[in-house]
């Protein structure tokens, strides 16, 4: 395994990268640094989790000049929640450089980010809409950028961002560095590649199997009206330290988060109709450990860098493959096994089973877990929680009244009602949820060969249709995984 410091790097890097707890780089670094540092367009294949942040950052940081200060590098990204942390991890990289990062976004004052920008960002991180936007009112300047980087591309494409992206690349200096990176690689993407990036050398990381071998997958078979309470069922019986829950639409994450918060469980929902501020919140409150559970749709949940996952919950069957390698990446990290459980409707398993095809993974089925199942995975938690208490110690102030309760009452029936109070029992509060469609998907029937076509996602949303094929220069996969 190759060491940071033996690509070549300036101390004040190599000084950063320590600070940061960096060791060995992962694959996907291993590969792309040295590419980036050569000064070649680059397109890196790679899902969440893979350390594509420091792949593309560490040439970033490296290649900029310090005593430059005007805007050099650009990164886009799909979500304000990435734009932010790719930014404060950029800052990281760059600190005893002194290469500064700005993350610029919507739902931020407008304001605020021009006033910031007078201080001279080395580097902008920004999400399309509004990087267009400061380029109307001419407060970001691009004729000295020589690296862009498109992060999560087949994010933004499926977000409706491709021809913002064609808009900025075609106002930056064609004499620059172009690094894509991308889980997957539609038509659209292979396309753009092809249009705005120089013989780019193609690195992807993919195993075999698109989804991590340490993660386990299943699925439930369940009408649409009993999903919620085989939700509960599951929560109940598998006691996630850490889960995040994804619901088709946004109206599916106020209902699930209403629902579910009436029947005492621990949780917090996000989605895109909601202020940054209170995203931010939701954020660090699940960062936190404050809330166990945050339910959330696909656009909301881009780009989030939340460690220490253990289950992923898909209420609603994602949309397409690329999804659901999206949503079960975010658990099953480092090394650590993950659960992913998707809930499914009889009409909905022919979707299932082209996601099981085209991600060549294993979902196995599984039933809904029966009242005792669920009992007994409260129990364990109880235990758990009651031994968490134990080795942590500081319960000394407690013995003095445990020896008095001991004199009138045998251990064992003391214990035991300790465990019976700590013990969450199922609670069914009826609980109603706005039926969704099965999900469909249909292609346009004037979407031939070398056409794109569209089809309409649960919440209405055009979302367009994956194309294969790549003709042209590159060594690109035939397939989209």
């Amino acid at each position: 395994m190759t060491a940071f410091n033996e690509f070549g790097l300036t101390d004040p890097v190599v000084r950063a990268l320590n600070n940061m707890g960096f060791e060995e780089p992962t694959l996907i670094q291993e590969k792309a640094v040295p590419a980036g540092l050569e000064g070649r367009d680059l397109i890196g294949q790679a899902h969440t989790g893979t350390g594509k942040t420091a792949a593309f950052g560490i040439p970033l940081v490296e290649l900029l000049k310090a005593d430059r200060e005007q805007v050099q590098g650009v990164v886009l990204t799909p979500t304000r929640e990435l734009a932010v942390q790719v930014a404060e991890e950029l800052n990281r990289i760059g600190h005893f450089k002194g290469i500064r990062t700005l993350p610029i976004y919507g739902g931020q004052e407008i304001s605020r980010q021009i006033r910031a920008l007078k201080n001279r960002p080395h580097i902008i991180v920004g999400t399309p809409g509004r990087f267009m936007d400061h380029m109307r009112r001419k407060t970001i300047r691009l004729g000295q950028v020589s690296l862009v980087v498109l992060d999560e591309a087949d994010e933004m494409l499926n977000m409706g961002f491709i021809e913002d992206i064609e808009t900025i690349l075609k106002d930056i200096p064609e004499e620059r560095q172009t690094l894509l990176f991308s889980a997957t690689m539609p038509g659209p993407i292979r396309t753009l590649a092809q249009r705005f990036m120089r013989n780019p050398e193609v690195i992807s990381v993919e195993s075999r199997q698109v989804t991590v071998p340490s993660l386990k997958q299943s699925y439930i078979e369940v009408g649409e009206r009993q999903k919620f309470d085989a939700l509960c069922s599951l929560l109940d019986a598998q006691s996630p330290e850490r889960t995040i829950i994804f619901g088709r639409t946004r109206r599916r994450v106020d209902e699930l988060f209403e629902g579910l918060s009436r029947r005492g469980y621990s949780a917090a929902g996000i989605h895109g109709d909601m202020a940054q501020s209170q995203r931010d919140r939701v954020m660090r409150r699940f960062k936190e450990g404050t809330v166990e559970m945050l339910i959330a749709t696909d656009v909301a949940a881009r780009g989030l860098d939340i460690s220490d996952v253990t289950h992923i919950y898909n209420f609603d069957i994602p949309q397409d493959p690329e999804g659901y390698v999206h949503r079960v990446g975010r658990t099953g990290r480092a090394g650590k096994t993950g659960v992913a459980v998707t809930l499914v409707t009889p009409r909905e398993i022919g979707h299932l089973k082209n996601i099981e095809r085209m991600t060549r993974g294993n979902i196995e089925r599984k039933p809904v877990p029966t009242i005792k199942e669920a009992f007994e995975g409260q129990q364990r938690q109880a235990v758990d929680r009651l031994l968490t208490a134990v080795e942590k110690g500081g319960i000394d102030n407690y013995r003095g009244l445990a020896e008095g309760l001991l004199d009138e009452t045998d251990s064992v029936t003391l214990l035991s009602a300790a465990l019976k109070i700590l013990t969450r029992e199922a609670d069914r509060t009826p609980v109603t949820l706005t039926e969704e469609r099965p999900l469909r998907i249909k292609k346009d029937k004037n979407a031939g060969p070398g056409h794109r076509g569209y089809r309409r996602s649960g919440s209405g949303t055009k979302v367009p249709e994956r194309s294969g094929g790549f003709k042209g220069k590159g060594r690109f996969s035939s397939r989209a995984f």
